[in-house]
């Protein structure tokens, strides 16, 4: 495994790649580590974060790969089918899973993604509108939907 430190705007992401996929993507404080040699494939990874950062990428083509269960792998593929500046509630993301008594369940495996940003759980928010749980902070989720809704044009700077 290699671990790059990137700085974005909300943060310094912490990007590991293992065995030719991205595997990591979590964004703190301060880098919590020294950075190892970049793989081309690390370089990729953060050139489109700087992209996505900089409102020029929606979505991600690197090859990502992060370890879960079976469901958790399922609870991630469909958070990869919410449009870029959309959101939708827990209940929503498990009726689209054919699985609605799964709520808690569900919720929390998008609290085990390793992938932030990539796999967006940040555009899951509670049944009433509200922001509930992201593992990087409320403020870095409340960041993040901001930032989509500005580059699609939304005309609402602040969703909540």
């Amino acid at each position: 495994m290699t671990t790059i430190f990137h700085p974005t705007p909300i943060g310094v992401a912490r990007i590991r790649e293992e065995d030719g996929f991205i595997s990591s993507i979590k964004v703190m404080d301060h880098a919590t580590d020294e950075s190892e040699p970049a793989t081309p494939l690390l370089l990729e990874a953060a050139k489109q974060l700087d992209e996505y950062f900089a409102g020029a990428r929606q979505t991600f083509d690197f090859p990502i790969k992060q370890h879960g269960s079976g469901f958790q792998q399922e609870v991630w593929q469909c958070l990869l089918k919410i449009d870029y500046g959309k959101t939708i509630s827990y209940l929503q993301e498990s009726k689209m899973m054919n699985n609605p008594l799964a709520i808690r369940a569900i919720a929390a495996a998008n609290g085990k993604n390793d992938l932030a940003i990539v796999v967006p759980c940040h555009r899951v928010i509670g049944s009433d509108g509200s922001l509930t749980g992201y593992a990087g902070g409320l403020w870095r989720k409340k960041w993040l939907l901001e930032h989509e809704a500005r580059v699609l044009g939304v005309g609402q700077t602040s969703l909540f």
